[in-house]
């Protein structure tokens, strides 16, 4: 699946325009079976520089956003009867450390092999399928439309389906707990 993100700024004379309307340049999935993500953009500080020109979201891919900062990302998740195994495989250490996964990674929860928790407060949308929210006690399903905000929590995502799961991320870099 391919994101159009368009991109507005300034032209020399200080009027609003439209700098770039194109796929999203920024895409990062581990390996077949692996969640997809869909970088759209970042930013580096609170407030956000408007008059930065660079491209954000250029590699390395990290899963945290910067330190205040932000990062808007979409994620397609796969079945869990596809993806677990890719989940296991990063359980037992495969995962990249570069992307600050394996950092986040909870190895010894045995409810899920996604389990993970990040330094950030998260907003994710369900743009298409259903995906269940798993916490260290309980879940909760989640379908197209709804919003879960996450607290800086270990948490992890099911999709118990056999069709894809879409969600949008907003992640705003946050105060440890």
């Amino acid at each position: 699946m391919s994101i159009r993100r368009v991109v507005t700024g300034h032209n020399v004379e200080g009027r609003s325009c439209f700098v770039s309307d194109e796929a999203a340049p920024n895409v990062f999935q581990r390996h077949v079976g692996s969640t997809r993500v869909t970088e759209l953009w970042k930013t580096f500080s609170t407030p956000a520089d408007n008059a930065d020109t660079n491209e954000p979201t250029a590699p390395p891919y990290k899963l945290t956003p910067p330190d205040d900062g932000t990062v808007l990302r979409i994620i397609s998740y796969p079945p869990d009867s596809i993806r677990l195994a890719s989940l296991e495989k990063e359980r037992s250490g495969e995962a990249d450390e570069a992307s600050g996964r394996a950092a986040a990674l909870d190895r010894g929860n045995p409810r899920h092999p996604g389990f993970h928790k990040t330094r950030s407060i998260d907003y994710a949308i369900v743009l298409s399928g259903e995906i269940y929210a798993l916490m260290d006690e309980g879940e909760t399903l989640l379908k197209q439309g709804d919003v879960l905000i996450q607290r800086g929590t270990n948490h992890a995502w099911s999709n118990r389906t056999e069709e894809p799961a879409v969600l949008a991320f907003i992640l705003i870099d946050a105060k440890p707990l």
